[in-house]
């Protein structure tokens, strides 16, 4: 991207999740970074922000752009040769090494065979009207994406926004439509006898509870609600693949299944996917394409597992004097939550990354009440499901150590007792990215331009990849941030790449009826 004659300039290269760089080299030796960027969740006017470090002292901000320039210290025009090309690329290489802090993402190798695939599919006539039938339907979708938004969807509650993704489904076209036990709204297009059945989906819920005000704003080009990008985005990914593919008389194999998710935040702890991929489901999934998350490049294949407790320790509680004497509730928490840091602080220095928190706790009546009980809710997270057997065994240990002690010091009156219950659950996991579907998923993002790159979360496919089922998690494109909170936005920058990317992937993974496999 040099030009003969004239001296470098910024250059701007993405790369992965949330990261942006400008690495100014005075020296091969001894060079100087200079890194700019906007601060994440400012939004898309956010002031940039700059600073200048040595290699490898790192980059403070996280942003979403890698970008650089070489600067050889001269006036002197430079011309690009073999000798100064591999130069460059030996810098820029090291410079990104040094400077970036670990990325969980990792890029692989895509083989050629699928590469060729992607490549014969989005020329073969109906497949091509369907990806041009995508970005014609730009306002189509963003209509959509404002009507579904507008529809709450709190945990447990994601009802009435199932039945108008239902509504859509058959509207668009869906051989047939239903809504399932556990509340999970289903599309089906019928495959031409391949039998297999093939599944994309986003997820219903969003975090917010009933009451949120979930109206769409727009500030120029960019719609700011909560939960616009954070899965509605998802949903109307999977509402327009569908109608272009209907439209353009696409038809595969297999059986594909269109699916609007419930239960993937928090509370809801996947029971959605939980029921798809229970044993005796009356539909075995072969292979599960989610969308979710913010980006183009990074593909989830790894699911990050945790295990939540809602821990409550339980009295008579009474009277801070009159009282005094009885077993604490929260003084047992408090001994509980040491015991807990003391083991799993060793448990978390080495090995397979592992996390804990304890994130909420709550009791008592009053400053001058001994409660009559007190309780928190812990979360434990692991790449490893050896790892989160440990520390999930160490923490229930802790809460039985918190509450036996202060049981030990009461000087009257009942023992405390204990109740710990297991409010989330998420296997975790790997697969193989040499499994078709990760590659085919790698080669389509390709196709249109990006760099995937594999990296572990946790989201919907974390069921199908515990249980050995291939799945792949693809963003939803576009460009957007502050999910999870009120000032959520999204921004239609080139947010139809993703629909394409995802048609294209289900159409490779179904196979295209007609073409010989």
């Amino acid at each position: 991207g040099i030009e003969a004659g004239r001296r470098p300039r910024y250059r701007s290269i993405p790369f992965g999740y949330g990261r942006n760089l400008t690495v100014k080299p005075i020296s091969v030796w001894g060079a100087t970074v200079a890194w700019a960027g906007r601060p994440r969740g400012g939004g898309p006017s956010a002031a940039r922000r700059t600073g200048r470090a040595r290699l490898g002292s790192g980059c403070p901000l996280r942003c979403d752009r890698l970008m650089y320039s070489v600067d050889w210290g001269r006036n002197e025009p430079f011309v690009p040769n073999d000798r100064g090309a591999s130069m460059v690329h030996r810098f820029l290489l090291c410079a990104t090494l040094i400077l970036l802090p670990a990325s969980p993402s990792r890029a692989q190798t895509i083989e050629e065979r699928y590469r060729d695939e992607v490549r014969s599919l989005v020329v073969e006539s109906s497949v091509a009207d369907a990806l041009a039938r995508v970005e014609a339907l730009d306002a189509w979708t963003m209509e959509r994406l404002v009507e579904l938004t507008e529809i709450p969807a709190p945990p447990f509650m994601e009802e009435a926004r199932a039945r108008r993704f239902a509504e859509l489904l058959a509207e668009v076209g869906a051989d047939s439509v239903w809504i399932d036990g556990e509340g999970n709204a289903i599309g089906l297009l019928r495959g031409q006898g391949g039998g297999r059945t093939i599944a994309i989906g986003g997820h219903l819920d969003t975090v917010f509870p009933q009451g949120t005000d979930v109206t769409v704003r727009m500030r120029g080009d960019t719609l700011y609600a909560p939960g616009v990008g954070d899965d509605t985005r998802g949903l109307v990914v999977v509402l327009t693949a569908l109608r272009a593919m209907v439209e353009a008389g696409v038809r595969t194999r297999d059986d594909v299944l269109f699916v609007g998710v419930v239960g993937e935040e928090g509370p809801g702890d996947l029971r959605g996917m939980k029921h798809l991929f229970r044993e005796g489901a009356p539909t075995v999934l072969d292979a599960w394409i989610e969308i979710d998350g913010g980006g183009f490049d990074r593909l989830v294949t790894q699911g990050l597992g945790s295990v939540r407790y809602r821990v409550t320790f339980q009295g008579p509680g009474g009277h801070s004097w009159g009282a005094f004497g009885l077993a604490n509730p929260a003084h047992a928490l408090g001994q509980a939550v040491r015991y807990f840091q003391e083991a799993a602080d060793t448990l978390t220095r080495s090995g397979p990354r592992t996390s804990y928190n304890v994130g909420r706790i709550g009791g008592g009546t009053s400053v001058n009440s001994i409660p009559f009980e007190a309780w928190m809710e812990v979360d434990m997270r692991s790449h490893s499901p050896e790892s989160l057997d440990r520390i999930e065994s160490a923490f229930l240990d802790a809460m039985e150590r918190g509450v036996r002690g202060e049981n030990e010091l009461r000087r009257e009156g009942p023992e405390l007792e204990l109740v710990a219950d297991k409010i989330g659950d998420r296997p975790s996991g790997e697969l193989e990215p040499t499994l078709p579907l990760i590659q085919r998923a790698m080669a389509a993002t390709e196709q249109y331009g990006g760099e995937p790159s594999l990296s572990r979360s946790s989201t919907d496919s974390n069921i199908p990849i515990a249980l050995g089922i291939p799945a792949v998690t693809l963003g939803r494109g576009g460009d957007g941030d502050g999910g999870h909170s009120p000032g959520e936005w999204w921004l239609n920058r080139d947010g139809h790449l993703a629909i394409q990317r995802a048609l294209l992937v289900v159409v490779a993974e179904a196979g295209l009826a007609g073409l010989v496999p």
